[in-house]
């Protein structure tokens, strides 16, 4: 559903948890809430008027952003895996496929293939890389924390790196990963597993993830950084 207040446009969604959250959304700094199924419309537009000013300026800084250059997958733009900037070279070719080459990246694709089918080959071969890596790196933080999910999957994410049910210890993980570094991808398997055990992100969380990851606020900043350049030079 959808709220006003005091002008802004506020889109609601209730969901099974405990807390509400409140986002503010690139490009556009659109307003969302979650609320627990529990609480009412006037409890939650109370909550939102409560973050008026938070909202402003949230939006005010998002407005101020460089705007990302959407992909279209053609010779001459930036690819990024692992949080390195790859030249894509787009060629040709009876087979799809992409490889790294140095510090180019080779798309191959079909004659007259459409943006949306380059789109979506990239797309997996991206998931293929994050699963790859998940699967290298999941066991070393399990080892490490004592904490262990029940399973994991990988799916395209727009507001979050990840999300963790605690009760069915099933983790999720955003497949935008791939583009930044390696450790990103750490901090965001030790931040679920954390889930696991804490339930929210008060000093217990932060203690724990101090605990096993000094630097895991830098990580979060790294991981945060918006939007990515791929025009071409």
């Amino acid at each position: 559903m959808q709220i006003t207040i005091s002008g802004i446009p506020v889109d609601v969604q209730k969901k099974k948890i405990k807390n509400m959250h409140l986002y503010v959304l690139p490009p556009d700094g659109r307003v969302l809430v979650t609320a627990p199924k529990r609480l009412t419309a006037t409890e939650i537009a109370a909550f939102v008027h409560s973050k008026l000013d938070w909202i402003h300026k949230q939006q005010d800084r998002i407005a101020g952003l460089p705007r990302p250059v959407p992909q279209r997958y053609e010779t001459g733009e930036t690819l990024f895996v692992w949080g390195k900037p790859y030249l894509l070279q787009v060629e040709t070719a009876k087979h799809n496929s992409l490889t790294l080459q140095g510090d180019r990246a080779v798309l191959s694709v079909r004659e007259k293939s459409t943006l949306i089918q380059r789109e979506a080959f990239v797309k997996e071969w991206y998931r293929e890389e994050l699963k790859a890596e998940i699967a290298k790196y999941l066991p070393k933080w399990e080892q490490a924390t004592g904490l262990c999910c029940q399973s994991w999957q990988t799916k395209a994410m727009k507001t979050r790196w990840g999300t963790c049910n605690p009760k069915t210890r099933k983790i999720w993980l955003s497949l935008s990963l791939a583009k930044k570094p390696v450790s990103c991808l750490e901090y965001v398997l030790l931040h679920e597993l954390a889930h696991l055990k804490v339930q929210n992100h008060g000093p217990e969380f932060q203690a724990f993830l101090d605990c096993h990851m000094p630097g895991w606020r830098e990580l979060k900043l790294e991981l945060n950084k918006k939007a990515y350049d791929y025009s071409r030079g």
